[in-house]
């Protein structure tokens, strides 16, 4: 009798060593064009097909050098997961050394930082190469718990052959990605790992939960520091004429005069003093505060430039949009769903409508209100370079959209899309 991919995640559970059988049959008809006796689950056949683009070698792999320790320091510093460290010990390690697991925290760019757990099996990690400084991006290793859940931007378990590389297969990992609560960016992934027979299918609803507990460390730690700001900002807004607002670096409002609130101010990448353009507010002079800055805009609306958009698709796991005008230029990374609407504008110039958008994102037109919301988030920091009714970049910019080289990586975790999987007419 045939098994479903659901099935076979059953088996796994009560029979490892069948299951990991009936995967490597999988694995290796998948490899070599033969039917399969179960097809891959969605996401592992996903992943295949898109390391298979990557040129990954399903023998051997394909690893880059390690970091240096000097550089693995560095990015610790630069990484918002130190501040979370004690959430995911707490969470993880009691039971993961128990487990025969390890736990894995890797930076967005899929670079192994941190590496805990039973000291049995960080030896075997270390035979695989799962080390302190190691590169496990999904088109350097294949198909992993670190790689794969950066790319589809969900958790994801891999199970004995649904890795890619040969050599990993004795492994079962499961991981998370955790977000930037201030922006929806990717900033890490944590992982559970360990040898085949420690498989367990809780695993990743586990991983999952602590993963989201540390992106609400992440959230209060963000609202702190507002409070903070807001105690600095107060008596300098006091002092202030017309219309100001201080913001963190990361451009959320702590305190505002003589204007609406805003949520958020969209800030270029590299803030200095001095004159600048904003999309929502024009010309301002910008000022550092503690922790911040106090903006003040001009008391006279003035023209804004004419501005050129490049909505950059390109790079593996990461979004961005960048905005050039006579006052200079920003860039902005952009969450998995902003990356997608804006792509949607770019294509169709003329403008889509809130249906039009729920249509081609979710397959329902009537989703319009998760629409409405998600473009009222792109206005507070692409402001009067988009229009609406219906939404679209205004006539006078200049878009440009840089694509992956292979259409499958544009948007890998749309699934069904209509209007993602459709793309430009």
């Amino acid at each position: 009798m045939a098994l479903s991919p659901m099935d076979v995640s059953h088996l796994a559970a009560v029979d490892t060593v069948r299951a990991a059988r009936v995967l490597d049959e999988v694995r290796s008809a998948a490899l070599s064009g033969r039917p399969a006796p179960v097809p891959p689950r969605p996401v592992i056949g996903q992943s295949w097909e898109r390391v298979l683009r990557s040129g990954v070698d399903p023998d051997h792999g394909r690893r880059s050098g390690l970091l240096s320790m000097e550089e693995v320091r560095r990015r610790r510093e630069a990484s918002p997961l130190r501040h979370v460290l004690p959430v995911l010990r707490e969470g993880l390690l009691s039971v993961a050394d128990v487990a025969r697991h390890i736990m894995v925290v890797a930076d967005d760019e899929g670079r192994v930082l941190w590496r805990e757990g039973s000291a049995p099996v960080l030896r075997k990690a270390d035979g695989l190469g799962f080390e302190i400084g190691a590169d496990w991006r999904e088109d350097v290793v294949g198909t992993n718990g670190v790689g794969t859940p950066a790319v589809t931007g969900r958790p994801v378990q891999v199970f004995a052959s649904e890795h890619f590389v040969r050599s990993h297969a004795t492994w079962t990992c499961s991981g998370a990605p955790v977000t930037d609560p201030r922006d929806g960016r990717l900033i890490g992934v944590v992982d559970v790992s360990g040898p085949l027979e420690t498989m367990h299918p809780a695993t990743l609803a586990w991983v999952d939960s602590v993963a989201k507990l540390a992106e609400a460390r992440l959230r209060e730690m963000h609202v702190r520091s507002l409070e903070r700001l807001r105690a600095v900002a107060a008596p300098v807004l006091s002092r202030t004429d017309g219309r100001a607002l201080v913001v963190d670096r990361h451009g959320w409002t702590a305190a505002v005069t003589g204007m609406p609130y805003t949520e958020r101010l969209a800030l270029p990448k590299s803030v200095s003093a001095g004159q600048r353009w904003l999309p929502a507010l024009g010309r301002c002079t910008l000022e550092p505060l503690a922790g911040g800055w106090l903006v003040r805009a001009a008391d006279e609306p003035s023209p804004r430039p004419a501005a050129r958009i490049v909505l950059d698709l390109g790079g593996p796991g990461r979004r961005s949009v960048r905005v050039s005008d006579g006052a200079g230029s920003w860039t902005r990374e952009l969450s998995p769903r902003h990356a997608e609407l804006l792509y949607l504008l770019a294509v169709h110039r003329a403008g889509r409508s809130a249906a039009d958008l729920a249509r081609d994102v979710f397959g329902d037109p009537a989703r319009t209100v998760t629409v409405r919301a998600e473009m009222s988030r792109v206005r507070r920091y692409l402001g009067a370079l988009l229009e609406h009714r219906p939404y679209r970049f205004t006539e006078s910019a200049e878009v440009e959209v840089v694509l992956p080289d292979s259409p499958g990586d544009l948007f890998p975790r749309t699934g069904s899309a209509p209007g993602l999987v459709r793309g430009p007419r």
